[in-house]
């Protein structure tokens, strides 16, 4: 049965990066629990429209939990409370009639903020550009049995490829770490053939990328895997510190 609810809200406003920013309070009113998290924003920003005030500004594109893009702290949780869920998939009803929500943008020195909840993911995309890719020529598409791949390794690679980069992990960690997100994108190709030929280079490169973009290191608090809305394993961190320890053993004895 659909019931609605009252809440108070309270979002960081910030018009410019350089402008200086605060929470405002306020009140959602009539929000059904059957809305998403970004339903009852868009209702509040409906409001705000009509009473002649600036609407909150947030990032959103597919809603369905694909892109990633609508991050946002919420009660001190990227994309919330609710495990294994983008902000864009968590429903109303898990939040109580009355209740207080806190809403800030994902704060990390790598993050840049544009306005209100906006934030630059820029940097994750130099990361990425630095070596998460394969540069073989492929050619045709080949049978699916051509190169043998165990199920394991298919499995471990498919957990690690289901990362969509949302920056989650660098908000949740206390260092602004981004090493969960580039070990799911150095497993997942450490782990196929395919990867292997780059495999040294993309490790060093990616992580040497990392640390020019100014994120932090990883001290194992494990907020990231917690946070993560696609429930990646830390278990990639300890792969990613192989395969960069390989890398350089390699590259000192060249």
């Amino acid at each position: 049965m659909t019931r609605t609810i009252d809440l108070t809200l309270k979002v960081w406003r910030q018009k410019t990066a350089d402008a200086r920013g605060g929470f405002e309070t306020l009140h959602a009113t009539n929000i059904s629990t059957d809305m998403s998290f970004l339903e009852m924003l868009d209702v509040v920003n409906d409001q705000l429209t009509l009473d002649g005030k600036e609407p909150i500004a947030f990032d959103s594109d597919c809603r369905e939990g694909i892109c990633g893009q609508c991050g946002a702290v919420v009660n001190g949780h990227p994309h919330g409370h609710q495990k294994g869920t983008t902000l864009c998939q968590l429903h109303m009803r898990h939040f109580n009639n009355g209740d207080t929500i806190v809403i800030e943008p994902f704060r990390a020195r790598a993050f840049k903020l544009v306005r209100d909840l906006v934030i630059d993911r820029g940097a994750l995309d130099g990361i990425i550009q630095a070596g998460g890719y394969i540069s073989v020529n492929a050619g045709g598409a080949p049978d699916a049995n051509t190169i043998p791949v165990s199920q394991e390794k298919a499995d471990l690679a498919m957990d690690a490829a289901a990362c969509i980069g949302c920056g989650a992990c660098v908000a949740a960690c206390p260092n602004a770490s981004a090493m969960l997100f580039v070990s799911a994108k150095v497993s997942h190709l450490a782990l196929l053939p395919q990867g292997k030929p780059e495999a040294a280079r993309r490790a060093l490169a990616m992580v040497r990328r990392m640390d020019e973009l100014c994120f932090g290191n990883c001290s194992n608090e494990r907020e990231c895997e917690a946070e993560c809305p696609k429930e990646i394993s830390i278990v990639n961190i300890a792969r990613l510190n192989r395969e960069f320890i390989k890398a350089g053993f390699f590259s000192a004895v060249r």
